[in-house]
């Protein structure tokens, strides 16, 4: 056996482990919950971190390359006011929430995708030119790109006279399924991702300046360009998830994504992402996204109170990341 784990990498070996840890709270959740185990529930586990796995893909890559992305949450919240604002008519007069541009949809969504690219291109800017630290700069984007969502809201919603095209998909299930076409359109992002760290050079290269910078520059890698193509394609999948959430609810919310930044952190570094960079995949990503969502949703069918379930919710992420840490330390001493 010890073979065999020796030929394998490190972060297969945490991927491994990540997975065992998942498939046994899963069956100690079954133990507690006996209905937890039905289709529906387990559809319910998908569809509950579908958004936060699609902006853990960009976070991801960022802090294997030794980067933070804190702007994501406040993202969201503006991608989805924008989607609004720029589809709703313009021919009620009963409150200024009810009216908007009148675009016509697809220029609606390239319209607030380059809105998402600017904030990307923003932080970018900051962090890969002038070196500023990154979780100082897209704290303050994170903040302008909520007040941009709190100022088109008044600090509420925006949800009438939307085109019919607007819900579609987000309101379309998937056949014979209690899912969204957003679950289905996350799981090709994650494909994309996993094929671009595995398969290209590009995804070699966001390990290798998250391992040594300064080796990286000095073996050819442009690091800030690679850095700012990941900045703005993180801004661009907050966007995406920002859109595909207010068609779904078919409104758009200056408080919708309050907090994603962190979940999204969470399940990252759950997931076996190093905080230092260097090391970890967006398979592992998924991995701590559905560990947190079996936890949330036990918690929950156990009736435990919603501050119990932050504490719980923490515990597990700490104790998960100092295992992943004592499992390295110890499978490198025994190299």
């Amino acid at each position: 056996m010890r073979g065999i784990t020796d030929k394998i990498s490190n972060e297969t070996y945490i991927n491994l482990a990540m997975l065992v840890s998942l498939v046994v709270l899963f069956f100690l959740a079954r133990l507690a919950l006996p209905k937890f185990a039905s289709i529906a529930n387990i559809q319910n586990l998908i569809s509950n971190q579908w958004y936060i796995i699609l902006l853990g893909i960009g976070v991801t890559h960022l802090l294997i390359a030794g980067y933070f992305d804190m702007s994501v949450g406040g993202i969201v919240a503006m991608a989805g006011v924008l989607s609004v604002y720029f589809c709703q008519g313009n021919t009620s007069t009963a409150s200024e929430l009810s009216r908007g541009l009148n675009l016509p949809y697809g220029i609606s969504i390239a319209l607030t995708l380059l809105a998402c690219l600017g904030i990307g291109a923003v932080n970018s800017f900051f962090i890969a030119k002038l070196k500023v630290a990154s979780i100082i700069i897209t704290l303050g984007t994170m903040s302008v790109a909520r007040g941009i969502a709190q100022i088109l809201t008044q600090g509420a919603q925006r949800n009438t006279d939307l085109p019919d095209v607007f819900t579609v998909i987000g309101k379309t299930s998937i056949p014979g399924t209690s899912m969204t076409i957003a679950v289905l359109i996350v799981a090709v992002f994650v494909i994309l991702a996993i094929v671009v760290e595995k398969k290209t050079v590009f995804g070699r290269r966001i390990y290798q300046i998250g391992a040594n910078q300064n080796a990286a520059r000095l073996s050819g890698v442009k690091v800030e360009r690679q850095v700012t193509i990941l900045y703005l394609i993180s801004a661009l999948l907050a966007g995406i998830t920002g859109i595909l959430l207010a068609s779904e609810f078919g409104a758009g919310y200056s408080s919708r994504g309050r907090g994603y930044e962190f979940d999204a952190l969470v399940i990252t570094l759950l997931g076996g992402t190093s905080i230092n960079g260097g090391f970890g995949s967006a398979f592992g990503t998924v991995i701590g996204a559905l560990i947190i969502s079996v936890i949330t949703s036990t918690a929950t069918g156990l009736l435990l109170r919603p501050e119990w379930q932050y504490i719980i919710k923490g515990a597990a992420t700490f104790i998960a990341i100092m295992a992943q840490r004592y499992a390295l330390e110890k499978r490198m001493n025994n190299g």
